[in-house]
């Protein structure tokens, strides 16, 4: 079940706005660039911001998201008509045959329950050709990110035109083990509506992650540090063996 902010008709319009940055994808393009990829699988795809700036490049797209507000979000933005949108999870897959699967921002940890994280691994296997890569980023739980995720940090007023302000802050709830919940909060001023959207995210050791990636068959080439949060995050690139 995806999380109120992705699933709900008027967060999901402000999501974009309300995030404007997304140089943490630069990263990914870069990836997909190195290795001359022709088709994606874009898994928690959400407004399809990466889906789209692959398409423009010319790559086949296929972006996959259990949120319906956040991929009717997506096939509305120009360029859309250029990816193959579904709504639904990387544990349902059509068959398909791509050259690199991804996990961008929070999808990683966003999938908490282990046998869901299991066969999400195991679609994206799957969907994978021989050769083909799987990329993803998960924060080191010993930074201990959530220990910022509060008002007095996280307050801000945002204006997005047509919209009008826009309050937001972080609330933490609980911290259980590697589970970490905390709460969004939103209020729009033009008409006082206040919205709240829950989420948890799993915490995985880098060993715990590298193991699960073995387990489903792949080979790790590589786990380094997100460009734009040194030490505080692991980016895994795994290959599925073989070659075609």
């Amino acid at each position: 079940m995806a999380d109120e902010v992705f699933r709900h008709p008027r967060l999901a319009a402000v999501y974009d706005p309300l995030d404007p940055d997304r140089s943490d994808l630069d990263p990914y393009l870069r990836l997909a660039e190195r290795f001359g990829v022709q088709h994606v699988l874009d898994i928690g795809c959400g407004t399809g911001v990466f889906a789209l700036l692959l398409a423009a490049r010319g790559i086949e797209v296929v972006g996959v998201d259990p949120a319906r507000a956040s991929v009717d979000v997506a096939r509305a933005k120009p360029g859309a008509d250029r990816v193959r949108w579904i709504h639904g999870d990387a544990t349902t897959l059509p068959p398909l045959r791509v050259d690199l699967a991804t996990m961008t921002a929070n999808v990683a940890q966003a999938i908490v329950a282990p046998d869901i994280w299991h066969r999400t691994l195991k679609g994206a296997f799957d969907a994978l050709r021989p050769g083909g890569h799987l990329v993803f980023e998960t924060r080191d739980p010993s930074r201990r990110a959530w220990e910022c995720w509060n008002r007095e940090v996280s307050y801000r007023v945002t204006e997005i035109p047509g919209v009008g302000a826009v309050e937001t802050w972080v609330e933490l709830i609980d911290v259980d083990g590697p589970l970490v919940t905390f709460r969004q909060h939103y209020v729009f001023a033009a008409d006082g509506e206040t919205l709240t959207s829950d989420s948890t995210l799993r915490f995985r050791e880098r060993q715990e992650v590298e193991a699960d990636l073995v387990a489903r068959g792949y080979a790790l080439r590589e786990v380094c540090d997100a460009p734009d949060r040194p030490g505080k995050e692991f980016v895994f690139v795994a290959l599925r063996p073989g070659s075609g």
